[in-house]
């Protein structure tokens, strides 16, 4: 079958649900996925076919879009801050939010003073995104990465080894100190980031089904009467746990930013701020011990 035809079945199939470029988008991620062509190819060759057995796989996975299985999960992998990171329905799918966090800690370690390597601690790692990209940027530093997840700590390690880095992996749960404690009693870090599950059930209905039935609710949802719990013990933990002028970051609900503000403020952190992403929500927090 040519390939342009089976694009043309992809948008009669797929454009009532995600639209046109979307589709556009992944039919040409998956082409170059799983067949390794890009989208130059299509424009310089016209009749590019595809072999029948390899036409079925993309109807598989028409069928998996129809359904709206994220395209990251079909193909197994997404890019983030310029690297490849193998995700699966085990972690989340990173976000540009969470790319803008990591450009935030990076411009600002950059110009922290410091006499040894960078001690780093990601709390609630997933996929490694976090961890994985300072470690890229930081090669010096010793990183550290959590999470109550198993399986997402497999990910987690395959995707710092795939992208030659080093990272302490701990499976542990940050409301449990028995879990973690021995490990770090006697650490102090320089920065502690998370982004933690921070999405209250009340608001469920605005999320997306393509989110709700796919991705982990472990590392989503929070109880609507006790939303800040993980703010609160990581930045219980940070006022114990990061060196003197060490800093301390966040992905936040964009609904709750002054109430996780707040919550620095009360624990005597200094130049606390609160910014918002390129779509003008309070999504990131920062402040210094």
């Amino acid at each position: 079958m040519k390939a342009l035809d089976l694009k043309t079945i992809f948008h009669k199939e797929l454009d009532y649900i995600y639209g046109k470029e979307e589709v556009e988008s992944f039919f040409f991620l998956y082409l170059e996925h799983y067949l390794d062509v890009a989208r130059i190819q299509l424009q310089l060759d016209s009749e590019f076919a595809i072999a029948k057995p390899r036409t079925e796989q993309f109807f598989t996975t028409l069928e998996a879009l129809k359904q709206q299985k994220p395209i990251q999960y079909i193909i197994g992998e997404t890019e983030f801050y310029g690297l490849k990171l193998k995700v699966s329905e085990d972690v989340l799918i990173p976000r540009q939010e969470t790319e803008e966090l990591v450009d935030w800690i990076i411009k600002s370690a950059s110009s922290y003073k410091r006499n040894d390597p960078l001690k780093i601690l990601d709390v609630g790692t997933g996929s490694g995104c976090i961890a994985i990209s300072l470690a890229k940027k930081f090669s010096e530093a010793n990183v550290y990465a959590l999470d109550v997840s198993q399986k997402a700590i497999k990910i987690a390690r395959e995707n710092a080894e795939s992208n030659n880095t080093k990272i302490s992996f701990l499976e542990a749960d940050i409301l449990d100190s028995t879990s973690w404690n021995s490990e770090f009693k006697d650490l102090e870090f320089d920065i502690i980031v998370s982004n933690p599950p921070y999405v209250r059930n009340l608001e469920k209905v605005d999320i997306q089904s393509n989110v709700i039935d796919n991705e982990p609710h472990l590392a989503l949802f929070v109880d609507d009467d006790n939303p800040l719990v993980f703010y609160k013990a990581i930045t219980d933990f940070a006022v114990n746990n990061l060196k003197q002028k060490g800093q301390l970051y966040f992905e936040i609900n964009q609904y709750l930013g002054n109430e996780t503000k707040q919550l620095l403020i009360d624990a005597n952190f200094d130049n606390v701020e609160l910014r918002k992403d390129l779509n003008g929500n309070d999504r990131m927090l920062k402040g210094i011990n």
